[in-house]
C-alpha cells in the first residue's frame, strides 16, 4: 500500500502533527492494550491471525459449499443490515459485482431497508428461483432483516418443504436470541457471531467470510492480507511508520484547520460499496457526543461533473482521501476514427487505464491547488489480498481516531433513537 499526503504550500500541518502525536500514542495504547471504552469488542484486532491459525472456521465454510451442491441452487440471498451485510457487499462488488462479471449465482441483498416496491419486485423475481438464504443477525429481532427473513422463510417452507432447512443458513449469536432459537428448532446450518466483535468490524468473521466463501471469493487470501496489516499495525507505534495511526492523526490535523468533512473518493466504480462500508465504519464509530468527522463518498470522474465545482471552489470545509489502484486487471484501447468528429484523435491508441490515471492525477493537482488537503491511498491491484489489507487498515485507523475523540469506537447508542420512536409509532410494547 502506498500512502501520500498532498497539500498546498499554505496548508501547514507539521506543528499540528507534533501536537497530536501524544494523543495518537495514547489512543494506540488504549486500543492495542485493550484499555479503552468498548475494550470488550476488540476481538477483531488479532482476528486474521487467529482465524488462519485455527482452520476450523474455514473448513466449515468449505464444507457448507460442498453440501450446497447437493441441491439445486441458482441464487444467493443475503439478509442483513449495516455491518451484517456492508462488508460482504463491498468485497463482492469490488471483485465480482460488475454486471458483466460472470457469476455462478444470482445475488440478492435483502433486509437493509423497508421500502415495499423493492420487496414486491424482489419476491416476484424470486418466484422461479432456487435460493440459498444466508440470514445474519445477532438477535434475530432487528426490524429490517427480521421482516425480510419472515417473508423468505414462509416462501421457502411453502415452495421447498423437504429442503427448507438445507436452504437456510443462519449467522447469529452462539447461545441466545430469536434467530438462535429458530435455528435450533428448524435445524439450520449455523455460524457464530463472536461476542467480542461488533457489527461494523465483523467482515472478517463468519458475518463476511461465509457469504464471501459462497461467492467463490478467496477468503484465505483476504485474511492473509489483513494479517499483514495486522502485524504492521500492532508492531510499531512510530507515528509516521504506522500508516493507520498516521492516517488517523492526519484526519484530526485537518479537523484542526476547520475541515470536519472527509470525502472518500475513487476513480474505480468497483469500490463504490467499499465506500459505503467505510462510511458506516467511521460514521457509527466516531459520531458521538457532538464529535467526529463526517464521512462522505464520491465516485470520480462521474461526480466531478456534479460535486467537482463545490470541491474546487466551494466552502473549504472538507478534505479528501483518494482510493487508487495501481494496476487494472483488464484494459481497452481507444480506436481510431477517420472523421474525428468527437475530437478524440489525440487519444487514439491510448489505453483507458492510462486516461483514467491522468484524470486522477489532474483532479488531485486541481484540488490541491484549490486548497483541498488530500490523502492518496494506493493498492497494487484489486484482489482479495489487497482488500484484506485495506479493511484492517481502516478498522485500526478508526479505532485510533475514535479514541482521539475520547469516544467509544464500538457502540452506537444514537441508532436506538429512531428504533424506539418507530416501535412506539407502530404500537410495539416496549
Amino acid at each position: 500500500m502506498k500512502f501520500n499526503v498532498k497539500i498546498s504550500q499554505n496548508f501547514l500541518i507539521e506543528d499540528d502533527i507534533k501536537k497530536l502525536e501524544p494523543f495518537a500514542l495514547h489512543a494506540y495504547k488504549l486500543l492495542t492494550e485493550k484499555l479503552g471504552e468498548g475494550k470488550e469488542f476488540t476481538g477483531w484486532l488479532n482476528l486474521p491471525e487467529k482465524t488462519l491459525n485455527d482452520s476450523s472456521l474455514l473448513d466449515s465454510i468449505y464444507q457448507l459449499k460442498e453440501r450446497s451442491q447437493t441441491i439445486k441452487i441458482d441464487t444467493l440471498v443475503f439478509v442483513g443490515i449495516g455491518g451484517s451485510y456492508l462488508g460482504t457487499r463491498a468485497i463482492h462488488s469490488a471483485l465480482k459485482g460488475h454486471m458483466f462479471t460472470p457469476n455462478k449465482y444470482h445475488v440478492l441483498y435483502l433486509g437493509h431497508h423497508l421500502e415495499p416496491v423493492y420487496y414486491h419486485q424482489a419476491l416476484e423475481w424470486l418466484k422461479d428461483k432456487h435460493p440459498l438464504v444466508v440470514v445474519i443477525s445477532k438477535s434475530g429481532t432487528t426490524t429490517e432483516p427480521a421482516i425480510a427473513f419472515r417473508f423468505l422463510r414462509k416462501w421457502i417452507e411453502e415452495k421447498f418443504p423437504s429442503e427448507a432447512a438445507q436452504r437456510i443458513v443462519a449467522i447469529t449469536d452462539k447461545k441466545k436470541g430469536a434467530l438462535r432459537k429458530l435455528t435450533e428448532e428448524k435445524g439450520y446450518t449455523s455460524f457464530i457471531i463472536p461476542d467480542d466483535v461488533g457489527g461494523r468490524y465483523s467482515v472478517l468473521t463468519p458475518v463476511g467470510l461465509v457469504p464471501l466463501g459462497l461467492l467463490d471469493i478467496d477468503i484465505e487470501q483476504l485474511l492473509k492480507g489483513a494479517k499483514e496489516m495486522q502485524e504492521l499495525s500492532l508492531s510499531n507505534s512510530n507515528l509516521t511508520e504506522n500508516l493507520a495511526m498516521y492516517y488517523a492523526t492526519l484526519r484530526h490535523a485537518f479537523l484542526l484547520h476547520g475541515r470536519p468533512i472527509e470525502i472518500l473518493a475513487t476513480f474505480y466504480p468497483q469500490l463504490y460499496y467499499f465506500g459505503e462500508w467505510w462510511k458506516q465504519l467511521f460514521g457509527e464509530s466516531e459520531g458521538k457526543n457532538g464529535k467526529g468527522i463526517f464521512p462522505s463518498t464520491l465516485l470520480y470522474t462521474t461526480d466531478l461533473h456534479s460535486m467537482g465545482q463545490y470541491i474546487q471552489e466551494g466552502s473549504k470545509i472538507l478534505f479528501e482521501t483518494i482510493l487508487s489502484i495501481e494496476n487494472s486487471e483488464y484494459d481497452v484501447t481507444i480506436p481510431s476514427s477517420e472523421d474525428n468528429l468527437d475530437e478524440l484523435g489525440y487519444l487514439e491508441g491510448k489505453n483507458l487505464s492510462y486516461i483514467n490515471k491522468k484524470a486522477e492525477e489532474g483532479t488531485i493537482m486541481a484540488h490541491v491547488d484549490g486548497n483541498v488537503p488530500l490523502i492518496q491511498l494506493t493498492i497494487s491491484a484489486l484482489n482479495e489480498y489487497e482488500l484484506g489489507k485495506l479493511i484492517y487498515f481502516f478498522e485500526f485507523a478508526c479505532g485510533i481516531s475514535s479514541y482521539m475523540f475520547h469516544v467509544n469506537p464500538f457502540n452506537q447508542p444514537g441508532v436506538e433513537a429512531y428504533k424506539q420512536n418507530m416501535y412506539r409509532l407502530l404500537g410495539k410494547i416496549l
